[in-house]
């Protein structure tokens, strides 16, 4: 009975409890299935992957679930090409995604506008009717308030104008709120600004009710929590502070569904408190954006954070010293940066040579696309498993891990094989739900005496 009972009616499951997107399909079919069929809320990791695996993933979770069974899908901001951005939408759209978390993002987009408005009309009662539901996840008040507040009229128009919004769904637009849900993200795994959920939770609660007061809107908002819940007792703190749901990241990546090699689930398995670090985010590497990773036996975010300070200092490849230049290329990349170039310009050749050209004037550009590859590298050498270059994986890891790893001690859970998405999210909620009980019994107790 935890959380909001309008979270479970609307997206049809059981708990007020949501498994969060990981890129790269890390949150896999198979852990969107499994939560699935459990009746529990999850969505497939679409970022980093290409279209037609999302279109083959989403037939398959279509396929299995069937059209009565919650499920969805992330949307990610995508600052090097809003193409790919719409064309995302467009392919959820298609399929008949309509639950879409939306991470990662600073401002309004057109797609997500798009998505979260096509088929929205005028109800028998006069308000806006949005079938399709968005939740947003923020780590900033003004990003939080964004979402709350409906489109911003120029993404509406230009939408209409397109001929991607009709007049009504246009109208809409600019009545309803952007999300139907947001999700407060404290300290977390990959993207964070390191904030503290018991600071950060209440007062986007008062933005929220703030803004749908104003507003007028007929139905508020819903606000979850995410960020560091790892333990029954994290979980109980974000429903008294007033959740309407929590959703998990880290946690999910160490259960036998999660799509990441056995070799990490191994490394994350045995994080403890104190193992994790902050490192460069490759997608906002020239913002300076920061990711949270597993820093224990790894040596990836000392070396991505020397990159990121040897772009900030030069403006140039040819301004680095020359043996820092040999010591990157042999023992961070494993080869050379021309041969790093070759392989980036084959990729943006294809996928957006416009981008290529801007690189190609620019010698700050052209290093920072040479940096970036090694996040896409030492992701991939992370998904496979890989026994060379194992100190470079990229691993996004927040403490709720090692808040779990530590409850878990001793008991059959200790093993991530015996871990399964939908039973972590279950034993974590009648875990709050016993915590809870127990502290109002004491509460009671305490007042009897």
């Amino acid at each position: 009975m935890l959380g909001s009972a309008e979270f479970r009616k609307d997206y049809g499951v059981d708990l007020a409890y949501v498994a969060g997107a990981m890129y790269k399909g890390i949150a896999s079919s198979d852990l969107v299935i499994r939560m699935g069929r459990a009746s529990l809320l999850s969505f497939l990791g679409t970022g980093g992957m290409p279209l037609a695996q999302i279109e083959r993933e989403l037939d398959r979770i279509q396929g299995e679930l069937g059209p009565t069974r919650a499920f969805g899908a992330n949307l990610l901001a995508n600052l090097d090409d809003p193409r790919l951005e719409m064309a995302t939408v467009e392919l959820l759209l298609k399929a008949n995604v309509v639950n879409v978390e939306a991470a990662a993002f600073t401002q309004i987009s057109d797609g997500v506008v798009w998505y979260r408005f096509k088929g929205a009309h005028w109800g028998a009662d006069g308000e806006p009717a949005v079938r399709r539901r968005l939740i947003a996840k923020v780590s900033r008040a003004e990003i939080a308030e964004s979402f709350l507040r409906p489109a911003p009229p120029a993404v509406v128009e230009r939408l209409r104008a397109a001929g991607r919004l009709s007049a009504e769904e246009a109208e809409v637009a600019l009545r309803a709120p952007v999300a139907s849900d947001i999700c407060v993200e404290a300290d977390s795994g990959g993207h964070t600004d390191r904030g503290v959920l018991i600071v950060l939770l209440p007062c986007i609660l008062r933005l929220r009710d703030r803004v749908c007061r104003a507003q007028g809107y007929a139905k508020s908002v819903r606000v979850g929590a995410a960020g560091g819940i790892g333990a029954p007792e994290s979980a109980a703190a974000a429903f008294l502070m007033g959740a309407d749901f929590v959703l998990t990241g880290s946690i999910n990546q160490c259960t036998v569904e999660a799509g990441t090699s056995d070799a990490v689930k191994d490394l994350l398995q045995r994080v403890a408190l104190g193992d994790t670090a902050y490192a460069p985010a490759g997608d906002m590497f020239e913002l300076g954006a920061r990711v949270q990773v597993v820093g224990r036996g790894l040596l990836f975010a000392p070396r991505a954070n020397e990159l990121y300070e040897l772009y900030r200092r030069h403006s140039s490849l040819d301004e680095i010293d020359p043996q820092v230049r040999r010591r990157i290329e042999e023992r961070y990349l494993c080869r050379s940066f021309a041969e790093v170039w070759d392989e980036t310009r084959s990729y943006f050749e294809r996928s957006n040579p416009a981008r290529l050209r801007e690189m190609e004037r620019s010698p700050k550009a052209k290093m920072a696309a040479i940096f970036r590859w090694y996040f896409v590298h030492s992701t991939r050498l992370a998904l496979r498993g890989s026994a060379e270059q194992k100190t470079d994986y990229q691993v996004q890891c927040g403490p709720a891990m090692a808040a779990f790893n530590e409850w878990v001690r001793g008991t059959p859970y200790e093993s991530w094989r015996s871990r399964h998405v939908d039973s972590i999210a279950v034993l974590l909620m009648r875990g709050a739900e016993d915590h809870m009980r127990r502290a109002q019994r004491d509460e009671r107790e305490e007042a009897r005496l």
